[in-house]
């Protein structure tokens, strides 16, 4: 009987690909409107499990979950013309200080707190190349360079730290956490100017569309082999 099973057993496996790859897309249209969102694609990989090791008729594969690598590729940039809002052309990331530690982030779009400090969407913290929280006198008079220089006034106040890994993870909320070595970041700071995600939503649809009926064929063949076994245990009895 476990031989019986196993094909039921690879379907399922699929199936459970499957609703990962639903909840990925999902995720990806769902941050279409997102400023910096990147997109995240679902890696799966193949397991071979040799029943009968000597026989190559008895090899099954199993797909199975690899990772979520993050797509960095440029979004496009809109014109805000809000001093505070920055978008990062090239390479790297703002930094920004959270309670569960510095995080990394595209999303530029930034304000004043009622203590002066820039912070993010989140009440989150923007930080300078010393690791520090920026503080302003007000949101007027605010000049922003292309290397990250924040002037106020004619006077520079701080400068924004631009970091950047070899590749990242998505935490949520438009977080990532660098991994691998940290490498020089190849961007100019444009202010005024927020970048967008670069999901494409008709391609996200797509997908979508695709992940689901993916999705329903490994269902409908799992009803189809059940319905065989049942099938063959009825003429066995005969």
């Amino acid at each position: 009987m476990a031989i019986n099973f196993q094909p039921i057993y690879v379907l399922a496996s699929g199936g459970e690909r499957a609703l990962e790859q639903l909840d990925t897309v999902t995720n990806n249209l769902a941050n279409v409107n997102t400023p910096g969102f990147k997109k995240l694609l679902l890696k799966e990989m193949s397991q071979y499990i040799p029943e009968n090791k000597g026989n190559k008729k008895h090899l099954f594969v199993f797909p199975r979950f690899e990772s979520t690598p993050v797509v960095l590729s440029q979004g496009a940039l809109q014109h805000t013309g809000n001093p505070l809002d920055l978008a990062i052309f090239g390479s790297g990331f703002f930094t920004i200080e959270t309670p569960q530690g510095v995080m990394l982030t595209r999303n530029g779009h930034f304000f004043l707190n009622n203590e002066g400090f820039i912070v993010d969407a989140n009440g989150n913290y923007l930080l300078n190349t010393d690791n520090k929280r920026i503080k302003l006198e007000s949101s007027s008079g605010i000049t922003i360079t292309p290397d990250g220089s924040i002037f106020q006034n004619n006077r520079k106040v701080a400068q924004i730290e631009i970091k950047n890994f070899e590749s990242v993870r998505h935490i949520g909320h438009s977080y990532y956490q660098g991994e691998g070595q940290e490498i020089p970041a190849e961007a100019s700071i444009k202010q005024g100017y927020l970048e967008q995600s670069n999901t494409n939503g008709i391609e996200a649809m797509i997908e979508l569309i695709n992940a689901q009926r993916r999705f329903e064929i490994y269902g409908n063949l799992m009803r189809s082999l059940d319905a065989m076994e049942q099938k063959s245990n009825e003429i066995g009895k005969a």
